[in-house]
């Protein structure tokens, strides 16, 4: 079977060597007689996993030991919510960076718990820059960002410097590049673009942020239950902490977040070049200072011809490259799964089209 040039995103494309070990694996997990779907979460064979999954990801990124590993399901709207639950108390405010439509409804959640402040915003420009004037609030509980910006396809380059606990949505670049974890209050990431399938969070908070989780909070909704718990206070995604430990095998196997990291810079160049040298036939969505090395934007000259690029891509095996609803044009998601072959290919099709319509 010729498998697809996946650029969703998201659920995004795996790593096929990760694929194939789950395939050789789904029936007879290490012998027991049965999937590891099938596995009991108290089991110690599922223990195994559990433990692997945040062994590895505590390696890969430098997870200091001031801080704790969680895995819970709901994806990162509920963490909208959770956060502000958690930590927005009453007389703080919640101070965000609008950079995209997912700050703006995590902003929304948490109007609903507390006060909250507008820290900056690009969305007068149609989120095509990351703003740098940071304003906090008085009172502030925390400045939220969202790292990277899937539909506006705008990064975070260098994370803004304040004396607030700092809080990330990073969803869509965990694990893509270094960063200083010590830097952040709280990180949250829902797997399924850089770090496995669907239905598995990653929560990475600073432990004594822990303790400002109100009792009265319903009991799935406090960090401190899974924290307590190592995030089996009841059922988790097994399976999907299972392909997350197998992703994480992955990049280990890689030679780590460094190596992955130069690699998607490495992709990101070869499609922002293939944008910049096409004579305006291709325009970014992004400011070139802002640009994100997991999404790539771009617009055609047209609604007829974005119609007819995503057909004969679709055609070439390139899947997945319609641009968000709310924005139009195109979007190549390049996360850390989808390899340089992929690329190429992109560029050599987006060449291609373009010298075959003048």
């Amino acid at each position: 079977m010729k498998r697809a040039y996946n650029f969703n995103a998201g659920p995004s494309a795996l790593p096929l060597a990760v694929l194939e070990r789950a395939q050789k694996q789904l029936l007879n997990f290490q012998q027991t007689g049965m999937s590891v779907m099938e596995l009991s979460h108290r089991s110690k064979e599922y223990d195994a996993v559990h433990e692997r999954a945040e062994m590895l990801l505590r390696k890969l990124m430098n997870i200091p030991d001031t801080h704790d590993v969680l895995f819970l399901q709901g994806g990162a709207s509920l963490q909208f919510s959770m956060v502000p639950m958690n930590l927005l108390k009453e007389g703080e405010v919640g101070n965000y960076v609008l950079t995209d439509s997912w700050s703006d409804k995590a902003m929304k959640e948490a109007k609903k718990v507390g006060a909250t402040h507008v820290a900056a915003s690009s969305k007068e420009e149609k989120y095509t820059y990351i703003p740098t004037n940071i304003e906090l609030s008085e009172r502030p509980a925390y400045l939220h960002i969202t790292s990277n910006n899937t539909i506006a396809g705008t990064q975070w380059h260098e994370f803004p410097n304040v004396s607030v606990d700092l809080i990330a949505d990073m969803s869509s670049d965990i694990l893509s590049r270094h960063i200083d974890v010590s830097r952040f209050a709280l990180i949250y990431a829902g797997a399924q673009k850089n770090l496995g399938p669907s239905g598995v969070t990653v929560v990475i908070i600073r432990k004594d942020l822990l303790a400002k989780g109100d009792d009265r909070l319903p009991t799935m909704l406090n960090y401190r239950t899974y924290s307590e718990s190592r995030s089996l206070y009841n059922t988790p995604p097994t399976f999907a902490i299972y392909m997350l430990s197998l992703v994480l095998e992955w990049v280990e196997e890689q030679g780590g977040v460094q190596v992955i990291e130069k690699k998607n810079a490495e992709k990101a160049a070869l499609l922002y070049r293939c944008i910049d040298e096409s004579e305006g036939f291709y325009k970014g969505h992004a400011k070139k200072e802002s640009r994100s090395h997991m999404n790539v934007t771009f617009t055609l000259p047209n609604e007829e011809l974005t119609k007819k690029f995503l057909a004969e891509a679709k055609e070439k095996g390139l899947i997945g490259l319609a641009g968000h609803r709310s924005v139009g044009g195109c979007r190549a998601s390049i996360y850390n799964a989808v390899d340089m072959e992929a690329c190429e290919a992109l560029v050599q099709f987006m060449e291609t089209f373009r010298k075959n319509i003048f």
